[in-house]
């Protein structure tokens, strides 16, 4: 399913993007991708390693020019006002972005400096960031030394000391715990319902599912954008069988053969398969694998996962050009 890239440009849009391109010699990062973002939306960023997300991120940021194609974030154009687009976004890396040998009240400080704000502004938002993040106990605290949690609140606090309109993240989550990813999204919830618009990259799918919207970059292109709700429901011809057994690489090579069998993929510790027909497709996956000697422990209809809806689209985006593989690195 290929998103249709409207021609018209949406003025209102905090973040708009149009036939956008990257080219590093002869190799196409980012390939005319084009969609929008409204003002207030948690919108994910999908994609395998190499897909192009940093790169697309880098444009959107002010940091690299496009080849070609056009867009603006918070209003202003990527290729005119790079300068004073930097000065509306914020961006949070999972690498936090904060000096670990400077304690937790002088990473504020300096943030606050880089944004140039002003001393009673500055005052208001330290403050705001200290009670954020838990840490006003903590202010006198070498960075270095917090835990992940904590230092991802205090990375936040300072992407967002300025109040930008638009908010990158980059895979923020990553390497912390589940509870603290989960008051994590509540701050992010927060930040949108104040009108901040969200633009998050994530591996962890189960975390796509807290956006409005997503969109799914793979070999420059962008495959798929819907809400995660609405990308599941447009892949619902048919049914998923999730496969229990051993040997579950092997499963899906032998599976993947199997003429009722539409894709097949790793899932867990056993494997996901789409099928048109889920009767002829449990009798061929038994037959398939009891000739590898692989034993079926289970086999049950589920409902699809965004997972199972990703890997349907590359494998079809895959066989629609005439290739197979994994995504570039």
């Amino acid at each position: 399913m290929e998103p249709e890239t409207n021609d018209v440009h949406e003025p209102d849009a905090a973040v708009s993007v149009r036939d956008l391109s990257r080219r590093f010699g002869d190799f196409v990062a980012v390939d005319g991708i084009g969609f929008d973002v409204p003002p207030g939306e948690v919108f994910g960023f999908l994609g395998p390693n190499g897909a192009g997300k940093s790169t697309t991120i880098r444009m959107l940021c002010g940091v690299l020019a496009p080849t070609s194609g056009r867009g603006s974030v918070a209003g202003y154009d990527i290729r005119r006002e790079a300068e004073k687009i930097k000065a509306h976004i914020g961006y949070m890396s999972q690498t936090f972005s904060l000096y670990e040998d400077l304690t937790v009240e002088e990473n504020v400080d300096f943030f606050a400096g880089v944004f140039r704000l002003p001393r009673a502004r500055k005052k208001a938002r330290k403050a705001w960031v200290l009670e954020m993040a838990g840490l006003v106990p903590h202010r006198g605290a070498l960075t270095g030394t917090l835990p992940a949690g904590w230092k991802q609140r205090l990375a936040l606090g300072c992407a967002v000391l300025h109040e930008p309109q638009v908010l990158f993240l980059d895979e923020p989550t990553s390497g912390v715990d589940p509870i603290s990813r989960r008051r994590f999204w509540d701050l992010i919830y927060a930040l949108s319902e104040s009108g901040v618009t969200v633009f998050v990259t994530t591996h962890y799918l189960d975390e796509a599912e807290y956006c409005d919207r997503l969109g799914l970059i793979y070999r420059g292109r962008l495959i798929a954008l819907g809400s995660p709700s609405g990308l599941k429901a447009e892949r619902e011809g048919g049914a998923v069988l999730e496969v229990t057994c051993p040997r579950a690489q092997e499963a899906v090579e032998a599976v993947e053969g199997s003429p009722a069998v539409r894709e097949a993929a790793l899932f867990g510790r056993g494997l996901h398969v789409a099928a048109e027909d889920e009767a002829r497709a449990e009798a061929s996956i038994r037959q398939a694998l009891s000739s590898r000697g692989i034993e079926v422990e289970r086999i049950e209809r589920v409902t699809p996962s965004l997972e199972d809806v990703f890997v349907s689209l590359i494998e079809s985006h895959d066989a629609a050009a005439g290739r197979g593989g994994e995504a570039r690195a």
